[in-house]
């Protein structure tokens, strides 16, 4: 199809969640850090201190980080995926729900 082309990251929706979510205010390149109790210190950081966020403080940030992970979906390399999954393992053992 003439004209068809794929979606810069500025134009899906999903990347605008992430940069602008209305219930947590994130750290800049939080999901590329390399180090995952950092990431899961800088999302519970964010959960405790939002007022706007829906849910308690652990499902906010979890859910943002899931919500991260299944977006970034292939594009997401297989080291930074692990990272990512040891960061929710991190964030369980910060609220203590291991």
């Amino acid at each position: 199809m003439p004209g068809k082309r794929g979606k810069s990251a500025d134009e899906r929706w999903s990347g605008r969640v992430t940069r602008e979510s209305n219930a947590l205010d994130l750290e800049q390149g939080v999901f590329t850090w390399q180090d995952p109790k950092r990431i899961a210190l800088s999302l519970r950081r964010s959960a405790e201190r939002s007022d706007r966020r829906k849910a308690e403080p652990f499902r906010s940030a979890m859910s943002m980080l899931v919500f991260y992970i299944n977006r970034a979906g292939r594009n997401l390399n297989r080291k930074q995926l692990r990272v990512l999954e040891q960061a929710k393992e991190e964030l369980r053992m910060l609220y203590g729900k291991r």
